[in-house]
């Protein structure tokens, strides 16, 4: 067994708590629920700028929310007792607002907090709330509630988006604004800006619980190169380059994803140089890599839980190590291997029973787990028995990884 470290450099612990995941058998990473099962501050400058949003869709969803936000008492207080639970959300969440409103986390976390449909971010000053409900319009009232709740105790919003994960029309499921003109187009978080577009798809482009990787990254990647693989938008790679990377290579099978990337980038005034944004198969482009002799101080490898193409397939609960085993022959000696796996039916023993087999020739090294901020897990009190697997070491289905590799050919 390897001796690891619960919590990396350059990131304070946090109470282990519930572990969160509300509504089957797949994690949603924008709302940390799960379809199907139901019952369910770091100190840093977090600084959003609103600018006029793309034209709304418009959408059979909005007017029956509208209407229900209208109708909505004004003491949304119910049987399940959604008032308090936002309030008492709210109050144990104080300390992560910033004076100019620019930063973004999680404010409710409905399976852990009381309400199992139900998830609210903060995007800057976008309120984000998804409908998680398998028919969205058995959510309506709550979500009606909520946005009244919000608009009530956080007067400095702008608009307000409605994703309902279970919607009818993409539109619908991008989501449908509320209320309001404009979204936010950038959050700041630990003195970095991170381009946002809010309607990207189902998530909303930024996600909220690997805020702690990105200081990870920040912290301990001055100097090295760096190769973010499933890049999505970017976020670890921009915030690597913020805490001084000599180097980043995203690696994404959309552009439009790494078009926000590059937008993270003008925001922070880092040069793009276009060859580092790789838009492409992940088989391929990482063979690609291996021939032109590639090497990295660190990889970062986030990939979905399934996913097959003509060149390849992911599948995180049957054959995760494949994808890691991919990019070893990439890493520089002495560098990091970063791995992240949101496979809710993977266990965190299962996982750590593969990261040591994988450790087992002596060329890997577990170095620390890296935690889901509290905030995205939720702080009310449960056991995590609704879970179908417990993620311990790990305080989330989201498990985080670090670790060191050596290589043969070193010497």
């Amino acid at each position: 067994m390897n001796s690891t470290r619960p919590i990396p450099l350059g990131v304070a612990p946090e109470p282990k708590e519930a572990h969160p995941r509300c509504a089957a058998p797949h994690v949603c990473r924008a709302t940390g629920h799960i379809r199907g099962i139901i019952g369910y501050n770091q100190d840093m400058d977090t600084s959003a700028t609103m600018m006029d949003a793309d034209p709304m869709p418009t959408d059979p969803l909005a007017d029956p929310l509208a209407d229900a936000l209208a109708d909505a008492p004004a003491d949304p207080l119910d049987g399940n007792g959604l008032t308090t639970a936002l309030e008492t959300a709210l109050a144990a969440r104080s300390d992560r607002f910033d004076a100019r409103h620019e930063a973004a986390f999680r404010l409710f976390s409905g399976f852990t907090e009381g309400c199992p449909s139900l998830v609210a971010d903060v995007y800057g000053q976008t309120l984000v709330l998804h409908n998680y409900a398998d028919t969205p319009a058995e959510a309506d009232t709550q979500v009606a509630q909520a946005a009244r709740f919000y608009r009530t105790h956080l007067p400095w919003l702008s608009a307000v988006l409605v994703k309902a994960r279970y919607g009818d029309t993409e539109d619908a499921k991008k989501g449908v604004l509320l209320w309001g003109t404009s979204l936010t187009r950038r959050v700041r978080e630990n003195w970095v800006w991170y381009a946002a577009d809010l309607r990207l798809n189902q998530d909303a482009s930024f996600y909220l619980d690997t805020r702690h990787l990105r200081e990870w990254a920040k912290a301990n990647l001055a100097g090295k190169t760096v190769l973010n693989t499933f890049a999505y938008t970017g976020s670890l790679g921009v915030a690597a380059l913020a805490g001084g990377a000599t180097h980043v290579v995203h690696l994404d099978l959309k552009r439009a994803f790494l078009n926000v990337a590059k937008d993270s980038y003008v925001q922070n005034g880092f040069a793009i140089n276009t060859a580092d944004f790789l838009a492409g198969d992940f088989w391929p482009q990482v063979s690609h890599l291996k021939r032109d002799g590639a090497r990295f101080d660190c990889i970062l490898v986030d990939p979905p839980l399934f996913s097959r193409t003509r060149h390849g397939t992911v599948d995180l609960v049957e054959s995760g190590q494949r994808v890691i085993n991919k990019v070893r022959p990439l890493i520089a000696d002495g560098g990091y291997l970063v791995t992240i796996s949101n496979a809710l039916f993977v266990s965190g023993a299962q996982y750590m029973a593969m990261l040591e087999a994988l450790c087992a020739d002596g060329y890997l090294s577990i170095e620390a787990l890296i935690p889901v901020p509290q905030d995205f897990i939720g702080y009310a009190g449960q056991d995590g028995s609704a879970l179908p697997t417990d993620p311990a070491p790990f305080n989330h289905p989201t498990k985080i990884a670090v670790l060191r590799v050596r290589r043969k050919d070193a010497g």
